[in-house]
């Protein structure tokens, strides 16, 4: 695989850096800037946008990201997708104020059509 094999919108299902049960869904845009390098946009729940830039090798992807929360606060950290196909990444994630005992998880799946799993 490769970088231009990844560009394209995802739907997401996630669940949080914590001991909660909780699960949040959303949508993943891929592209590339002109270095070749992964740009990411996430929008969470409906409302939430995050931003990132990162690299892949040997179907593994990385991204640092950043959004800003309600209180106005920046908040960083970093995704690793082992992209199992072009269509399907399994991830993990941490950022730096989150609980340190957890990582949270998000799927990923290509929308091959207009219809998503926001709701």
């Amino acid at each position: 695989m490769k970088n231009e094999d990844l560009v394209g919108k995802y739907s997401i299902i996630g669940s949080n850096q914590d001991e909660t049960e909780n699960s949040y869904k959303g949508e993943l845009t891929l592209s590339l800037d002109d270095n070749n390098r992964i740009i990411a946009k996430w929008l969470i729940n409906k409302s939430q946008q995050q931003f990132g830039t990162g690299f892949f090798k040997n179907n593994i992807l990385v991204i640092n990201f950043h959004y800003q929360g309600d209180e106005n606060t920046i908040y960083k950290g970093t995704v690793v997708y082992k992209c199992l196909t072009k269509d399907i990444l399994e991830g993990f994630w941490s950022e730096e104020f989150g609980n340190p005992k957890f990582l949270g998880m998000e799927n990923c799946f290509r929308v091959k059509n207009s219809k998503t799993i926001l709701n």
